[in-house]
């Protein structure tokens, strides 16, 4: 490596937080005073999808607790970095003292079977959202490679953080990973007031989601056409930048359905943005192809918004029973029978309602859940010492 390579990783080790000259003394002594933890993340916290909503939040709710979280940006490119990002993000992971356990957030962590080489080093513990090679855009081979690296990955992992029971068994019936190093850490969820809904006969649809294949945009359009006769307005929340080639479908499949005037693409919002239009509305709508938890679900359920979605990944465990319509996903047909029942049955969608208010009472804060992370985090920690102690 050049010294000018090395000049530019102490310069970005520096910016966020983690200084080779002096992380060392220092967390080796903060181990003995205070909850210390690296939390590696690929690219830009501030990125508007949920897992990096998960991440923001809940390095947010664990120096609430007291710990001192050191963030670590890996660089962009991931799940697909080339060579030098790769060896960026490894290089950054090294400087990092062994007393100090790393959490490795899964966009990066499954693309970096490389990191059983620092199982000698700090304690890896990967936060999985949703496996690298369940994403939908894939063809076969790249699916394939992905578990594979995922799998090598996860076998360095002191102890895997999953963001759903059926994330985890997922981890324990494909990955190998044993269910004694899984911990579940779902979600949390804000207070926030019941949806208000329309007043009027135009049922409002709401569906919040980055604009990329899995979430099904393709399949809601379609539904919603085969049902242009029932009194409805759809808007979509998400950012359209993710998958350039998935917004320009969305927009084509809109225009050609003849849906332009009924359906409305915004784009990422504010987080304020959102609440308002939860609040209006009438229906929450996702026809995903797969959920490792599903953020915009449960916060539908917080806002006891009846539910039209699939039974795709972890959706039925987070859409409580009597709360919203689960059909198979990729069916369109089923998902414009669901929509249609409840568009047309006022008195179905306040049963619903009802439902999704009382289950709401049962979802999880950021404080129960930044708790939970911060016990599996002392668990490494506790097991890393008690290592040291031994020898």
């Amino acid at each position: 490596m050049t010294k000018t390579s090395s000049i530019r990783l102490a310069t970005r080790a520096k910016s966020v937080g983690i200084s080779r000259p002096s992380l060392v003394p220092q967390c080796a002594q903060a181990s003995r005073q205070v909850e210390r933890v690296a939390f590696a993340v690929p690219g830009d916290l501030a990125t508007p999808t949920g897992g990096y909503r998960y991440d923001r939040r809940m390095i947010q709710e664990l120096r609430r607790l007291g710990w001192q979280v050191d963030v670590l940006d890996l660089g962009d490119g991931f799940p697909f970095p080339t060579a030098a990002q790769r060896a960026t993000a490894l290089l950054l992971l090294s400087v990092v003292p062994g007393s100090c356990p790393i959490v490795l957030d899964g966009l990066a962590f499954g693309a970096l079977p490389e990191a059983g080489a620092l199982r000698s080093r700090p304690p890896l513990i990967a936060l999985v959202h949703q496996p690298l090679a369940l994403e939908s855009s894939l063809d076969t081979a790249q699916a394939d490679i992905f578990r594979e690296s995922e799998r090598d990955a996860l076998a360095a992992a002191a102890c895997v953080v999953v963001t759903s029971e059926a994330t985890g068994r997922i981890m324990v019936a494909d990955y190998s990973v044993p269910s004694q190093r899984l911990s579940v850490v779902r979600p949390g969820n804000d207070p926030v007031p019941p949806a208000r809904g329309s007043n009027d006969a135009l049922v409002r649809l709401l569906s919040v989601g980055s604009i990329v294949p899995g979430k099904g945009y393709d399949l809601l359009v379609a539904a919603l056409a085969a049902i242009a006769d029932l009194p409805w307005q759809l808007t979509i929340a998400g950012d359209r930048t993710r998958n350039l080639a998935a917004a320009a479908r969305l927009d084509a499949d809109i225009s050609a359905h003849g849906l332009g005037e009924r359906v409305a693409v915004l784009g990422a919002v504010p987080p304020e943005r959102i609440l308002e239009l939860y609040s209006a509305s009438d229906i929450f709508v996702l026809a995903s192809r797969f959920e490792g938890y599903g953020m915009a679900l449960a916060e539908a359920i917080a806002h006891g918004l009846p539910v039209v979605s699939t039974t795709a990944g972890a959706i039925p465990d987070t859409i409580p029973a009597g709360a919203g319509l689960l059909v198979p996903p990729n069916d369109v047909a089923a998902f414009a029978q669901a929509l249609r029942r409840l568009i047309g049955d006022r008195a179905e969608r306040r049963r619903l309602a009802i439902n999704a208010r009382v289950a709401a009472a049962q979802l999880p804060t950021w404080q129960d859940s930044a708790r939970l992370f911060a016990g599996a985090i002392e668990t490494v920690r506790s097991e890393l010492f008690a290592g040291i102690a031994a020898n």
